[in-house]
């Protein structure tokens, strides 16, 4: 998913300016698609450039209202239809994941129970959102229901893996050596490349 289709994609249900954007994505599609404000604005520039939408009203403060133009329908049309999606994603944590063993044990079993608690605050979080809206509103808020729930059951399975890998390291006598790489366990070598955790 890009940003540029989820723009897209919240102007096929009505115009909207930048902030009216902002807003959605504060309070809804950021939990499954986070965008700063810097971007959402930025990518509405280059659609607007692209001919994907257009300006149909203007206010005070240079405010800006987009609607999407026949070529804009065509394109979140043709991403939803043509292109696949894939279930493999960028994972920051998992990434550390693999190099914990670089680090003391204790430090390692802290920084994952520390992204237990921000699974957890998250999880809190939608479901604060999730109680809060009327999902039988439209079709945004109910497909919006659809998106919020697969980030509900991600935050309890981050939770849930999270404790499980401190545990491993928590009871793995490999970690007492922690911190002292040398040749024989350094990146790249036999020991190392056995040692990638799973997904």
């Amino acid at each position: 998913m890009s940003l540029r289709h989820a723009l897209l994609g919240l102007l096929v249900f009505r115009p909207g300016s930048g902030y009216d954007l902002l807003k959605i994505f504060d309070t809804s599609l950021g939990n499954v698609w986070p965008a700063k404000q810097s971007q959402i604005y930025g990518e509405l520039v280059k659609l607007d450039a692209a001919g994907l939408i257009e300006v149909t009203d203007e206010g005070p403060r240079g405010r800006k209202e987009y609607a999407l133009t026949p070529e804009g329908h065509t394109e979140i049309r043709r991403w939803l239809t043509d292109v696949e999606a894939s279930t493999s994603q960028r994972n920051p944590m998992l990434l550390q994941t693999f190099f914990l063993g670089l680090i003391s044990r204790e430090d390692a079993v802290e920084r994952l129970h520390r992204y237990a608690d921000t699974a957890a605050k998250e999880y809190d979080a939608m479901l604060a959102i999730k109680d809060s809206v009327d999902w039988d509103k439209d079709l945004l808020t109910t497909c919006g229901r659809l998106a919020l729930e697969y980030g509900l059951r991600e935050r309890v399975l981050d939770q849930e893996w999270a404790k499980w890998a401190a545990e491993q390291l928590a009871g793995s006598p490999l970690m007492d050596s922690a911190g002292e790489t040398g040749p024989s366990d350094a990146p790249g070598s036999s020991t190392a490349a056995g040692a990638r955790p799973g997904r």
